[in-house]
């Protein structure tokens, strides 16, 4: 592949995320530089703009988005703040990777299909584990008919955090534990299956005076079998994935927050020998999936490969996530509309 220029990146708050996980990814890649970080309080940009090394720090969105030098944004503000500010940066022709979930609503989501399309620009969901390789092993694994016809997924992902001052507190803003970690599970059913879900159930749990969900059990019924998981934001924290077929198991150990530094590993159990004692060892390389997603993003501005995750791809992912809300409401099974 001819050598491609790198994307110069500006960063729209300073968002725990932003600091510690991609902008450190954005630095590992050789075709992106972070070149700006905006806050509405400067010296928060201005003390994040120092630790990081990005040359440039506002005091304001407007202004990261208005600068000339800056051909990309990556939009880690809070949830109801992701759309609003992706069509401010699309229609300054800027192209946006926005954090999951990328919208409050899939019928939000959709204004920003108008948006890339009449400014010509990528605009794609940060779903950071799309690159991750022991993922593509794990598809791989599936493909190859290693644990027969794929019947289920399961998973889980919690953590525990209740403090009302936190943006995941706030209901109107998106929180709450399924918008915030339940769109994980969900995405990675999707991709597994290779399918939108017919139908979808949930029980939701909400705190009683924060009003978000705490504790989230879904199911989701797929032509060729059914996933179901669990989410909370207020249990100890722990995540895994199994994938179940007709002849054996796959465990992804550490399925969303992969370490950067370390192999991960996946687990492939023929169920010949009782309590996993069957199952043999996989591991993929240490990679910062943050920088692979920063490297396939900036690829596809270049005009090479296409976004990680397209934008059709997360108003799936936010469909299934109305639907449980409305299941969690009525107390009924929702019937997902076809071409979802």
């Amino acid at each position: 592949m001819a050598s491609i220029e790198p994307v110069r990146w500006g960063i729209l708050g300073a968002a725990n995320i932003a600091i510690n996980r991609v902008i450190p990814g954005m630095r590992g890649s050789r075709l992106a530089i972070p070149v700006a970080i905006a806050s509405r309080e400067l010296g928060k940009a201005q003390s994040a703009a120092d630790a990081l090394g990005i040359p440039r720090a506002y005091g304001s969105y407007e202004q990261l988005i208005d600068d000339p030098d800056v051909e990309a944004i990556y939009n880690p503000l809070p949830n109801h703040l992701h759309v609003p500010w992706s069509i401010r940066a699309a229609q300054a022709g800027k192209h946006v990777l926005c954090e999951k979930p990328i919208a409050l609503s899939a019928d939000e989501a959709r204004t920003l299909l108008a948006a890339r399309d009449a400014n010509g620009v990528q605009i794609a969901e940060a779903f950071m584990v799309r690159t991750h390789p022991q993922w593509h092993e794990v598809e791989r694994l599936i493909t190859s008919g290693r644990i027969g016809t794929m019947r289920l997924i399961t998973g889980h992902f919690s953590y525990y955090r209740r403090d009302p001052a936190d943006i995941r507190s706030k209901r109107t803003w998106g929180g709450g534990a399924l918008m915030d970690i339940g769109c994980y599970p969900i995405f990675i059913a999707r991709w597994m299956f290779g399918a939108e879900p017919d139908a979808v159930v949930a029980m939701i749990d909400r705190d009683p005076e924060l009003n978000v969900d705490r504790l989230t059990s879904a199911m989701m019924r797929f032509p060729t079998g059914q996933a179901t998981f669990t989410c909370a934001g207020q249990l100890g924290a722990y995540q895994r994935v199994q994938i179940f077929g007709e002849r054996g198991r796959i465990e992804v150990e550490i399925p969303f927050n992969a370490h950067p530094d370390r192999p991960s590993r996946i687990f492939v159990d023929d169920g010949s020998q009782l309590g996993g004692a069957s199952a043999v060892a996989i591991e993929t390389p240490a990679v910062d999936q943050y920088t692979l997603q920063t490297d396939r993003f900036s690829e596809a501005v270049r005009g090479v490969g296409s976004v990680p995750v397209s934008l059709e791809t997360a108003i799936g992912n936010m469909e299934v996530i109305d639907a449980l809300f409305r299941s969690a409401e009525l107390g009924s099974w929702i019937d997902m509309a076809p071409g979802i």
